[in-house]
């Protein structure tokens, strides 16, 4: 029977105006509490849902909230982080009416605007999450524009007014640089991702500014979060005399990378030089050696986000919930500084 329901049958087996049916499946005011209870549970046991365009073109919600990833797909699929903040997404996701439209676009200027376009033109999404936010992002001003209700994974610009969940970054960076620092480090090199993207240029300048109060030379290296970038660039590096006795890469791949240089180059980890990564992962745990990383709890923000879109989207006031401090797990890639 399923096949053959529409609004129209729902009515008319309920005893009530197809208007009636209608604000119930969308959620819109307009209908009791008993009665909305009542078209939910016949359309359950029918087995019959409304189409997401039907919604949107009724003046009702899609029911799908959207992210963008402007990345190369293939640093995206062989990057843990974003996977592990997706399944916390999704996990906030599944228990209430709504589903996730990923999209992955290259980095070029304009492509990923133009999926904001479409999907606020078509009433595809009811509202995005926004990552890595550059230095005059156009994505704020275009959802504004759109209509779009959104919220930053991260650190706003300076006067982006939009909903974020913010880490604690400066925590992070004293966690970092106090342990290298108790370790004998004065020399530390900083493997960046572009440092055009917002956190990538504030965790660099807080390491800075950390590491100066405990008397620390901090040595920025830009990359790209990938493999090979970072072992050239480190290969590069340890060739110099009076380098870094330690790297903090910013993913998890760049610190692999950055291990690999060191293997090629006969440099010994950690008796040489000490190797830390800002993201943590399986792939730190099962390195040779194992690394040390900067847990940030990844799925916990995922949920975080998610749980202020769907606010965002109701019109539920910002709580000001913010994630849970980071824990640094100590593992064999750091030792005291060589001699």
């Amino acid at each position: 029977m399923a096949g053959r329901v529409n609004i129209g049958e729902l009515a008319r087996l309920l005893g009530i105006s197809k208007a009636s049916v209608s604000y119930a499946l969308n959620g819109q005011p307009g209908v009791s509490d008993q009665t909305r209870a009542r078209v939910l549970e016949l359309a359950r046991e029918l087995q019959w849902y409304p189409s997401s365009s039907a919604r949107a073109l009724s003046g009702g919600r899609a029911g799908v909230v959207g992210v963008v990833l402007a990345r190369e797909p293939e640093v995206i699929g062989t990057e843990p982080y974003y996977m592990l903040v997706i399944s916390g997404i999704e996990s906030v996701l599944i228990h209430s009416e709504y589903a996730l439209l990923l999209r992955m676009v290259t980095a070029e200027p304009g492509r990923d605007l133009a999926v904001y376009e479409k999907w606020a033109g078509e009433k595809r999404v009811d509202g995005v999450m926004l990552f890595d936010q550059r230095r005059a992002d156009p994505r704020i001003p275009l959802v504004q524009l759109l209509g779009l209700p959104a919220v930053l994974h991260g650190v706003p610009g300076s006067g982006a007014r939009i909903r974020a969940v913010v880490p604690d970054e400066r925590g992070d960076a004293e966690r970092v640089v106090g342990h290298l620092h108790a370790l004998g480090h004065r020399r530390v090199a900083h493997l960046t991702g572009p440092l055009d993207l917002l956190h990538e240029e504030r965790r660099d300048e807080l390491m800075r500014e950390v590491a100066a109060r405990r008397g620390m030379l901090v040595e920025t290296v830009p990359a790209d979060y990938t493999v090979d970038t970072a072992a050239r660039l480190v290969a590069q590096h340890l060739r110099r005399r009076g380098g870094p006795t330690a790297w903090v890469a910013s993913n998890d791949l760049m610190a692999l990378g950055a291990m690999r240089a060191a293997a090629a180059a006969g440099v010994g980890v950690p008796g040489q030089v000490s190797v830390l990564s800002w993201d943590d992962s399986m792939l730190c745990e099962v390195g040779a050696p194992p690394m040390t990383a900067l847990d940030r709890h990844p799925r916990e923000y995922g949920r975080l986000s998610a749980r202020a879109l769907l606010d965002e989207i109701a019109g539920v006031a910002d709580d000001g919930a913010v994630p849970q401090p980071s824990e640094l797990r100590v593992r064999a890639s750091t030792g005291p500084a060589a001699p």
